[in-house]
């Protein structure tokens, strides 16, 4: 056989063989597991297995994610990452934030369902839960033109300034990029402290009434993926130290990007409908 004949004829990478995908499906079966035990209260007696294997299937998710993405990170080091390679990582991509989209579109449409009709005939229960008016009766919301105006304001910048990062990355400019990284981790960190003195001053809970159902599960959930978005930002900016992206390669930072600013736009419709328009009745 020659070498000719042994040499890679096409643009796609076909990936190692690797045991994360079977470590990452049974770490989600088993953080699955918990998470039903430990919401079902679940025993053997007086010990309570809930909690415990939530954690192992935390842990594995985490563990098994990491050492995935840096396995991908190091093929597209090694030049693996070819352009219909990053073509269809960005593909992916797309189709990542699209299911993301809709998850939030699933807890818009509860908090829209609740608040449009709060006094639902059909549904006897919303009546008495709501007492047929929004935001429900005994709800103290909070001001929109406070702290939410100043956290909209605060990713809105932060939004910015990673797509200055990336407009410095294009341009080779190695310290606009560091600078406009640094500014958007600060930020987010931002949100995400006041974002959780919000959350301390709340004077209605997650439990007990359906405004505060809605309205934690869709901010906290937004918060989650500020978290994520904030680690993913980091990574990149730990890559750039290390000299991994270029004004030509730099699928992974790009991706981040797209992340980022689909963050913000989720925050802006959460704004306007819950804080702004949802606190109106």
């Amino acid at each position: 056989m020659t070498m000719q004949s042994t040499a890679k004829q096409h643009d796609y990478h076909i990936v190692d063989p690797s045991p994360w995908p079977l470590v990452l499906a049974v770490s989600l079966f088993v953080l699955s597991v918990g998470a039903v035990l430990t919401m079902t209260d679940i025993r053997m007696g007086e010990f309570a297995p809930g909690p415990y294997v939530l954690g192992v299937g935390v842990i594995g998710l985490l563990g098994a994610l990491s050492v995935w993405w840096i396995d991908v990170i190091r093929e597209g080091q090694r030049g693996a990452h070819t352009r219909v390679v990053a073509l269809h990582h960005r593909y992916g991509m797309i189709l990542f934030i699209i299911t993301e989209v809709m998850f939030f579109v699933a807890w818009f449409w509860a908090f829209f369902d609740a608040s449009l009709f709060p006094g639902e005939a059909i549904q006897f229960e919303r009546v008495e839960a709501t007492g047929g008016q929004w935001p429900p009766a005994g709800i103290e919301t909070f001001d929109p033109w406070h702290l939410p105006l100043f956290n909209t304001l605060v990713l809105l910048t932060s939004g910015t300034m990673v797509t200055l990062a990336y407009e410095a990355l294009l341009k080779g400019d190695r310290r606009g990029i560091k600078l406009g990284l640094w500014a958007t981790l600060v930020l987010a960190a931002l949100f995400i402290v006041v974002q959780a003195y919000e959350y301390s001053h709340a004077t209605f809970a997650f439990s007990g009434n359906i405004y505060g159902s809605t309205f934690f599960m869709t901010t906290g959930v937004h918060g989650v993926h500020v978290i994520v978005g904030t680690v993913f930002l980091a990574i990149c900016l730990l890559r750039v130290y290390l000299g991994h992206f270029t004004a030509e390669r730099h699928l992974g930072f790009e991706l981040a990007a797209w992340y980022w600013h689909f963050v913000d736009v989720v925050w802006l419709f959460l704004f306007a409908a819950i804080y702004v328009w949802g606190a109106g009745g």
